[in-house]
């Protein structure tokens, strides 16, 4: 499977973007948010924004690790406590599900690509109940999925109407860039 390489500092500062603009910042719609924003910068410009493989979870796609660096900072999480000194220094987790951020964004670590992606989703499902939000991720990239599995970067595309040859051009250059980026390692 296909995977794109994850961007610590974009995601971090895109969740502080997203939470600020929230008026109900949750994990669920942060992570829906961030999905359908991923989803429509992949098909338009080739690369998600965070680069994070997302899981099919019963209410919709749940970006693996960001999903990690909140469980982290929430407290419940296999990883050690050095982690969360470096995590909850830009957000709180309250109620065990609710993102408070503690730094502005730094949008220079987004594109002008990604903060459009991201305003629209926003614009279109900011304001969304639970179940509706759920129901607008449940496409059809979802529904191929197994439970508990990643959802493919073919299936994201190709949900976003994406043809062949566009899909099959945008994984070689995945895979190379996996290649490069494992090869200084």
């Amino acid at each position: 499977m296909i995977t794109p390489i994850f961007d610590f500092d974009k995601s971090i500062n895109a969740i502080l973007y997203i939470a600020k603009k929230l008026k109900r910042s949750d994990f669920h719609k942060v992570f829906k948010i961030l999905y359908l924003s991923d989803r429509e910068h992949l098909a338009k410009y080739g690369r998600p924004i965070t680069g994070d493989i997302y899981i099919k979870m019963q209410n919709g796609p749940v970006p693996s690790k960001i999903y990690d660096i909140l469980k982290v900072v929430r407290g419940d999480s296999f990883f050690s406590d050095e982690m969360k000194d470096r995590y909850s220094s830009f957000f709180e987790v309250n109620n065990n599900y609710f993102i408070t951020p503690l730094k502005e964004p730094n949008i220079d670590y987004l594109s002008e690509t990604d903060l459009q992606e991201i305003d629209t989703a926003l614009e279109k499902y900011g304001d969304l109940a639970f179940n509706e939000i759920s129901l607008v991720s449940h496409d059809i990239a979802w529904t191929l999925t197994n439970d508990s599995c990643p959802i493919s970067i073919v299936d994201i595309m190709s949900e976003a109407g994406k043809d062949k040859d566009y899909i099959s051009y945008i994984c070689s250059f995945m895979e190379a860039q996996q290649s490069f980026y494992n090869y200084g390692k």
